[in-house]
């Protein structure tokens, strides 16, 4: 991802409607391994950008290192008081066995060997160590938003299902995400001319907020979303 386009990221990720949402069930998901007994411990945010995740990390108890590829990803992360590394995530610098947690949200995608970042995760998570992964959904969607924030693909179930295995994780959960908004997006991509990235009017992000929070409470992970979510884990 561009310098301008991590900069305005970290400009809006603290009120823009689909972070916001993103960091929720972030926190819901380390309530949840909390609940089966998994206890805080070192952590690894990949392609933190402006450190969201990296922070909801930290207010859980966890232990959480930011990892940038980009420099000014990095230094966002840094001027925001968090542990940051700048590296690839096709090679992590991290021990094999080090790490409790790996979250990767929207990266896969920007890396041409996604195959390798997957491995990555898979040996430096301990055993039993958890994966959270969220990557866009649907080659259909594609379009000069995509182009404009550096994807090299889009996911559908089986091909981000594959990776995953194939890296040497077990896959817990897959499931869609922003489903209700899907029609949206589909209409705003189709007119797209460049990143989506941008100022919502308060209004309106109040009321994208209200739509996608209603997710939690709904059956819809199984219908087609603008994104997919997948929790696994390190085999013991």
């Amino acid at each position: 991802m561009e310098a301008t386009e991590i900069r305005k990221l970290a400009a809006l990720e603290d009120s823009h409607w689909w972070y916001r949402e993103r960091r929720v069930l972030l926190g819901r998901a380390l309530r949840r391994l909390a609940a089966t007994g998994t206890r805080p411990e070192r952590a690894l945010d990949i392609g933190a950008a402006g450190g969201g995740n990296t922070r909801v990390l930290r207010d859980h108890g966890w232990r959480p290192v930011a990892l940038e590829y980009s420099a000014e990803g990095a230094e966002v992360a840094r001027e925001r008081g968090l542990d940051v590394i700048r590296a690839d995530a096709r090679h992590l610098p991290l021990p094999s066995a080090s790490l409790g947690l790996v979250v990767a949200f929207d990266i896969l995608e920007h890396v041409d060997e996604d195959h390798l970042a997957a491995a990555e995760i898979r040996r430096t998570l301990r055993p039993g160590g958890t994966a959270l992964i969220a990557v866009p959904a649907d080659m259909a969607l594609w379009s000069a938003h995509d182009e404009a924030v550096g994807h090299v693909r889009r996911y559908d179930r089986e091909s981000l299902r594959t990776v995953v295995a194939k890296a040497g994780l077990v896959v817990d959960g897959l499931w869609s995400w922003n489903v209700l908004l899907r029609p949206v997006a589909a209409w705003r991509r189709r007119t797209s001319t460049g990143s989506d990235l941008g100022g919502v009017p308060t209004v309106v992000n109040l009321g994208l907020r209200a739509v996608v929070a209603a997710e939690r409470y709904l059956p819809v992970r199984g219908l087609s979303g603008v994104s997919l979510m997948l929790r696994a884990h390190r085999p013991t």
